[in-house]
């Protein structure tokens, strides 16, 4: 079964790392579409059965007026919410609002307040738009660490190309190699509103050019191993950090090589990940007999470059270095 399914995985990454984009697609924040700012994270408390609760929620553009919603019982993912309970519901862009239905109680969102009554039009709470950062944005350099980016070249990349607002793009290979390492990233995902799954904001980062922490706009999804954070083919993260397309957010990777006697693997590789601040996967050995999937390198004991994957979606990128451990 998990053969079958790393092939499944393959065979998918083959035929859409090439593929077209269904729908428009938007790399600058201020030049997007009628329904980008209902997009994004809302926070306060809703009166509910049990009393006044504290809810979050994730509203998520699907395009031409169409939108997807999840409520956390307790606040956001990583702030608060319980982990377990979640409410989902489709809305649409109605005289000036997205409205959404779930059970007995309807929400409205405009103007960056959400607005929820019960059916008899009492109201029940409002929820206010928030922007959440990463605790780690905008992290500099400790003495001694290779900075691979900074926004003044991408000649520390085979196949490094800038954007005109000085961000590196997709599709590069640091010029050096590195083995156990940690790493700094910021990142950016397109907003594709009509694009689903794999057609969405992806790419990803390869240590060593071996194993994949996928970067996907996986905004609101239930957090996969192939979405945003997921170890890819190996390990869904703990919980789902991914923020709205268009915001910056951050990767910090703590990478311990693996571990050879000549050619013989005496310990496999391991790895932390911290997501926009929040730790998503904590000490996970990762297999030393094979990389993650579409991977430019195969497992050895010769240390690896910095890969970021082209799938045919624009992703920027900002701040990157890697601090190498002795």
């Amino acid at each position: 079964m998990h053969r079958r399914r790393v092939l499944a995985s393959l065979l998918a990454c083959l035929v859409t790392s090439t593929a077209i984009a269904a729908g428009p697609t938007y790399t600058d924040p201020d030049k997007t579409d009628a329904d980008f700012p209902f997009q994004g994270e809302y926070v306060g408390k809703v009166k509910t059965d049990d009393g006044e609760v504290t809810v979050g929620l994730q509203v998520i553009a699907l395009g031409k007026g169409e939108f997807h919603a999840v409520g956390y019982h307790g606040g956001l993912p990583g702030d608060g919410w319980n982990k377990e309970t979640k409410r989902e519901a489709d809305g649409k862009l109605t005289d000036g609002a997205a409205v959404f239905a779930v059970d007995d109680a309807v929400a409205k969102v405009k103007d960056g307040v959400v607005t929820i009554t019960n059916k008899d039009g009492v109201d029940l709470g409002k929820l206010d738009k928030i922007h959440r950062a990463s605790t780690t944005l905008g992290a500099k350099p400790p003495e001694g660490a290779v900075v691979l980016f900074d926004g003044k070249s991408a000649d520390a990349f085979e196949g490094g190309k800038m954007t005109e607002d000085g961000l590196l793009m997709q599709g590069c290979t640091s010029k050096q190699k590195f083995g156990s390492c940690k790493v700094h990233i910021e990142f950016r995902t397109p907003y594709q509103p009509e694009d689903r799954g794999q057609q969405r904001g992806n790419s990803g980062i390869y240590v060593g050019a071996r194993y994949e922490c996928q970067m996907l706009d996986s905004f609101g999804l239930k957090g996969e191993d192939n979405e945003c954070g997921g170890l890819y083919s190996v390990k869904a993260p703990d919980v789902n950090m991914c923020l709205p397309p268009l915001a910056w957010q951050t990767y910090d990777i703590d990478y311990t090589a693996a571990k050879y006697e000549g050619v013989k693997l005496v310990a496999n590789p391991r790895v932390t990940i911290s997501h926009n601040g929040v730790v998503i996967h904590s000490d996970v050995e990762l297999p030393g007999e094979r990389s993650t999937t579409a991977a430019p390198n195969k497992p050895g004991p010769e240390p690896g470059p910095i890969y970021l994957q082209d799938h045919g979606n624009p992703l920027r990128y900002r701040n990157i270095w890697v601090v190498e451990k002795k």
